[in-house]
C-alpha cells in the first residue's frame, strides 16, 4: 500500500483451509496512488453479516471482528477474519463455546492482539490471539453483574486497557496480559450511566473512555472530565485525543421529530481546550464511524456513510487544517463502514463494515484498504 491509501473488502465465497473456512485468494494489487481505495475478497458468512472493528500488526497481519446471522434487533453469532498478506480467511470459534452474541472491537500492535465482545447471555467476553487462533481470557468480574466491555486499546507497553463498567460504577479496566493481572481503576467524577462506547490512548499516554455522556482522561493518578458534548440523540462512535487542547469526536444526532426513516446528521466536534466547537464536514446527512490518527498522533482519516451516495464510502481526510473528501470505490450495493485502521509500517488502512444499511439478509461483510 502507497502513503495514504486503504484497502477495501468484500464478501465472497471460497475455499476451505485448515481450521478455517471460506478463505478467498485476493489478486494482486495494483498500484495505489496516494488517496486510493479498493475492494478486496472475503469470505461468505451468514447472512447478515457485519464487521464492527478491525486492526493490523502490520502488511502482512490484521484482524476484523463482527457478527453474522443477525436479524434486525435479534444478535447472530460472534464472526472473526484474519488477514495473511494475501487473503482473509474465517476463523473458527467453537472452541470458545459462544453460542451467540458478537464481537464489538480489537485492538493489535506487533507483539500482541485483543477482542472483546458480549454473548448471547449477556456476559462480556475478552479474547486474546494466540498466534492462530482466539482464545478466552479471565479479567476481574468477568462474571458478576452488571459487568460489560465495550471497547479495547493497546499503549506504547502493550498493556491492554479496557472500556467497560463494573457494579461499582467503574469505566476503565487496565490488565498486564496475564489473566490475574487485572485492575477497575476507580471511577470518573461523574457517575456513568453506561459502559463508554471506547477507549483510546493518547500519544502522551493519557488513557480516554468516551461516549455521549462521558469524555474523560485517565492521567494514571486523577481523571480529568471535559463537558459532554451536546446533542439532541447523539451517538459517539469514535474519538481522537492529540493533546489536551486538540480532542477530536466523531457520531451522528437524529435530533428531534421527523418522519419514520429519517436520516441521522454527520457529528464532528473538536475540543481545543475550553469548549466543543462544530467542526466543518464535507457532507452532512449521514454518519461518521471511525476516527484514526497518522504515524505522529494528529488528526488523519474519517470514515463515513454518506446517506445522499450511499453505494460508496465517503472519508474525510485531514489536509492543510481542514476535513477533505475522500471517496471508495463504487459498489452495487450500499457502503456502510464501522472500522477503520491504519496498517504499520505501510501508510495504509484498512476499513470494515458492511454492504447493507440494515442489520438485515442478506448483507454481507464488506472491507476496503
Amino acid at each position: 500500500m502507497g502513503a495514504g491509501a486503504g484497502i477495501g473488502l468484500v464478501s465472497s465465497s471460497g475455499g476451505t483451509a485448515t481450521g478455517t473456512t471460506g478463505a478467498t485468494r485476493a489478486a494482486a494489487p495494483r498500484v495505489l496512488g496516494p488517496h486510493d481505495w479498493q475492494t478486496v475478497p472475503a469470505p461468505a458468512c451468514t447472512p447478515a453479516a457485519q464487521l464492527l472493528g478491525v486492526a493490523a500488526a502490520g502488511p502482512d497481519l490484521a484482524w476484523a471482528v463482527g457478527e453474522e446471522g443477525r436479524n434486525g434487533g435479534t444478535r447472530g453469532v460472534p464472526l472473526a477474519l484474519v488477514w495473511d498478506g494475501g487473503a482473509w480467511t474465517r476463523l473458527d470459534l467453537s472452541h470458545l463455546g459462544l453460542t451467540g452474541g458478537y464481537l464489538s472491537s480489537v485492538a493489535a500492535s506487533a507483539g500482541a492482539a485483543w477482542a472483546v465482545g458480549t454473548d448471547r447471555g449477556g456476559v462480556a467476553r475478552l479474547l486474546r490471539w494466540d498466534g492462530s487462533t482466539w482464545q478466552e481470557s479471565l479479567f476481574a468480574g468477568r462474571l458478576a453483574y452488571g459487568t460489560s466491555l465495550t471497547g479495547v486499546a493497546l499503549d506504547a507497553k502493550d498493556r491492554v486497557w479496557l472500556s467497560g463498567r463494573n457494579s461499582d460504577g467503574c469505566v476503565l479496566l487496565r490488565g498486564d496480559g496475564g489473566d490475574d493481572g487485572w485492575t477497575w481503576v476507580t471511577p470518573p467524577p461523574t457517575p456513568p450511566r453506561s459502559a463508554p462506547a471506547g477507549v483510546r490512548v493518547a500519544p502522551d499516554g493519557g488513557v480516554w473512555v468516551y461516549d455521549a455522556a462521558l469524555v474523560a482522561r485517565w492521567d494514571g493518578e486523577t481523571w480529568t472530565e471535559l463537558p459532554a458534548p451536546a446533542g439532541l440523540r447523539p451517538t459517539v462512535t469514535g474519538l481522537l485525543p492529540v493533546a489536551a487542547d486538540d480532542v477530536w469526536l466523531t457520531g451522528y444526532d437524529y435530533g428531534v421529530g421527523g418522519p419514520p426513516g429519517k436520516p441521522p446528521s454527520v457529528t464532528l466536534r473538536h475540543w481545543d481546550g475550553n469548549a466543543w466547537t462544530y467542526a466543518t464536514t464535507p457532507f452532512t446527512v449521514g454518519m461518521l464511524t471511525a476516527i484514526v490518527a497518522d504515524d505522529r498522533g494528529g488528526p488523519d482519516r474519517i470514515a463515513g456513510w454518506d446517506f445522499w451516495d450511499q453505494t460508496r464510502a465517503h472519508y474525510l481526510r485531514w489536509e492543510n487544517g481542514a476535513w477533505v473528501s475522500e471517496r471508495g470505490p463504487l459498489s452495487t450495493a450500499p457502503v456502510l463502514l464501522s472500522g477503520l485502521a491504519p496498517v504499520p509500517g505501510t501508510g495504509g488502512y484498512w476499513s470494515v463494515g458492511t454492504n447493507s444499511a440494515s442489520p438485515y439478509p442478506p448483507a454481507q461483510v464488506y472491507v476496503e484498504r
